[in-house]
């Protein structure tokens, strides 16, 4: 496989990886409401970025599977579509925590024991 392949393949197995891993920090950081950039700062102060073209999407999707609410703020000179976690919302992202800890304790066990065989 060529220099260009691995590249290639590596970043979409990333991609892949991440895909699942933003939903659970985008739900994270919904307990109070917030706009689309103040998301974006957030989730960056704790290491994950996301591009606003993939923020704004799922932001609509989990909308439109209840998880989140959404309301405008047009008090100030700019209007801001504010998100929240819904109360059903709420009581899935505390099953999907508790999933990616079950499933993360596993995989640093499964991945530890790999390090340990390779160094024998």
């Amino acid at each position: 496989m060529k220099v260009g392949e691995v590249v290639t393949l590596l970043n979409s197995l990333v991609t892949e990886l991440r895909r699942g891993t933003l939903t659970l920090a985008v739900l994270s950081q919904l307990r109070l409401p917030q706009y689309g950039y103040s998301l974006v700062q957030s989730l960056e102060k704790s290491g994950i970025s996301i591009e606003q073209s993939t923020l704004y999407p799922l932001l609509r999707r989990l909308e439109k599977q209840e998880l989140v609410t959404s309301s405008w703020d047009t008090t100030e000179s700019r209007p801001r579509k504010y998100y929240v976690l819904s109360e059903y919302g709420l009581d899935i992202f505390q099953q999907l925590k508790a999933e990616w800890e079950k499933t993360s304790s596993e995989l640093g066990s499964l991945l530890k024991g790999e390090e340990e065989r390779e160094s024998d």
